[in-house]
């Protein structure tokens, strides 16, 4: 549910959000359209991106439009945004990405980690190419690349996951070192457990692996996490909405764990 006292203007503002067909991406795109964004919504399943598409809020005579495309196809995402700035710049990128396949380090192949570069940190490449010239002209820009809390402190069995996130992590500092001088901001946003289809799939994988149930799992995770609950993809998205504001202009190049205190560094 939207919380009108977590609300932000983003009017005039256009936004691009990527895995936006459930979880954080559609809350997040949920939020900024009710804040009065016009928003692009980007995941792969046109139906799921339809159904967010006709949820979001047109009270400020936004334009909303879908991208359905796999970030790794960069040829397919490069000609893809070419109509979207036709008609206009974007202000506002969230880079979110499924999560690399899970498991152990030494058990993943090549391609696994072939693939999770081609579609977090490269797709994130080209989509910067793409909007950062219309940023500069108007001298407003925000990325907010939605990765994890491994790249404060790394998370067992998620070792391809561990290593793409943490390139994300270098990526979005470098970049924010150069854009700055341009009023653009790059920040990170790094989820705890979420109430997504990603935990759902990341807990039936680990009671595979451990031989537990998925409650079990789910109550081992919460037991190392202060908050004791998991976040609602909303909480995820007003973080995500304060970055992507005005009144963040001064916070570039950070790590921000939503995760209920569970990331056990400073």
């Amino acid at each position: 549910m939207i919380s009108s006292s977590a609300h932000f203007d983003f009017k005039n503002r256009r936004a691009l959000v990527c895995g936006a067909s459930q979880g954080i991406g559609e809350a997040t795109a949920l939020f900024l359209a009710e804040g009065g964004a016009s928003v692009i919504l980007v995941a792969r399943n046109p139906e799921k991106l339809k159904d967010v598409l006709s949820r979001l809020s047109t009270n400020h005579n936004q334009k909303h439009d879908i991208l359905a495309l796999d970030l790794s196809q960069h040829e397919k995402l490069n000609e893809a945004l070419n109509p979207a700035l036709s008609q206009g710049s974007i202000d506002i990128v969230v880079n979110n990405a499924g999560g690399p396949k899970s498991g152990p380090l030494l058990e993943a192949t090549p391609d696994d980690f072939i693939d999770g570069f081609q579609s977090h940190l490269l797709a994130a490449t080209i989509i910067a190419k793409k909007v950062i010239p219309g940023m500069k002209e108007k001298k407003y820009g925000r990325f907010i690349n939605i990765i994890s809390t491994s790249v404060k402190a790394p998370i067992a069995n998620l070792g391809v996951s561990n290593t793409i996130r943490g390139a994300m992590a270098s990526w979005a500092k470098s970049l924010a070192n150069e854009v700055a001088p341009f009023h653009i901001t790059v920040n990170n946003v790094l989820p705890g457990y979420t109430e997504t289809p990603r935990l759902e799939a990341l807990a039936l994988a680990a009671s595979q692996k451990q031989n537990k149930s998925v409650e079990d799992i789910k109550a081992q995770w919460l037991s190392v996490t202060p908050a004791k609950r998991f976040a609602s993809p909303f909480e995820v998205a007003y973080a995500i909405g304060f970055l992507a504001s005005a009144s963040a202009g001064y916070i570039n190049g950070i790590n921000l764990p939503v995760d209920g205190g569970r990331t056990p560094c400073l």
